[in-house]
Parts: C-alpha cells; structure tokens; sequence
C-alpha cells in the first residue's frame, strides 16, 4: 500500500491519533524487534508522524531507562532500552502507560526512536528519524512542508 502525500504543516493541534494501514516493523541488531499490522500514528502540527506499535506486537526485551518526559496532550511517557540479542538500545523506546482519555488507545503501546534502531518501515519504505534529538517522529518520502526538529525549530 502506497504512502499518500500528506503536508505536516496541515496536521492538527491538538494532535490527531489514527490507525495505519501499513505492516509497521523495527529492526534492532539485525532481528525484527517489532512487527506489527496495528499500529497507531499521532500526526501534530509540523511534526512527523509518530508510530506506536502494540506492545504484544513487540518482539525484543523492553528494560525501564532512565528519565521521563511530559507530553502536554499525551500526559506522563516512561523510556525504555530495547534488547534483541547482544544489541542494546539505551533509551529508545517510550511508551504511557496512563494516557490522557483523548489518546487512551495509546496504553500498551510503544514507540521506537528510528535512529536508535537498526531500521524502522512503513510499509515497504525504510523511514528517517525526525531531525534533532528530542522528537521521535519517522520521515518517509511522502511527507510535504517543514518539519520541526532541526536548530531552531524546537520550540515553535
């Protein structure tokens, strides 16, 4: 299936929260760490589209990691180092395990930092990590308009 052309400066604030319909698999030290035909997306005002991925659909040891984040729409996120074999991935994964009512559907679901892991798709397509260290969107080659991340964007 086809990825449509999608504009991120038209995402929705507050952010939209949807299935896709692609098969969405994450790679780590070269075996499939995840794998799923569930998975969720929150697309939100210039930025790209996170994947949240079934915890059941995940394949690899998820160790609690240090630190925590707010997410103003999604509420309180817990890190995770993701194993597959000898391969650790300090930090790169998180999840929430008490989302806000509007984003409940996220509760057993993960997400994966695309340039933590060995690779990530959607569909057929090998995506790239959204720019900067803080956001954990995938780019894929369909997505139009300026997405934040990169120097200077962080806090628009």
């Amino acid at each position: 299936m086809e990825l449509i052309s999608e504009n991120v400066q038209s995402y929705p604030r507050p952010p939209a929260l949807e299935p896709v319909p692609q098969r969405v698999h994450v790679i780590l030290g070269g075996a499939i760490v995840a794998d799923s035909t569930a998975a969720l997306r929150v697309l939100e005002t210039h930025h790209a589209p996170t994947y949240y991925l079934p915890r059941g659909d995940v394949m690899a040891s998820l160790v609690p990691a240090s630190g925590t984040s707010f997410c103003e729409w999604k509420g309180a996120a817990q890190y995770w180092t993701v194993e597959a074999g000898d391969t650790r991935a300090n930090g790169a994964a998180w999840s929430y395990a008490t989302p806000s009512p509007r984003f409940a559907a996220l509760k057993d679901h993960v997400a994966f930092y695309a340039g933590k892991m060995e690779a990530c798709f959607v569909g057929d397509e090998r995506v790239m990590p959204q720019p900067g260290d803080f956001y954990g969107g995938w780019v894929t080659s369909n997505l139009q308009g300026q997405i934040k991340g990169g120097p200077g964007t962080r806090h628009w």
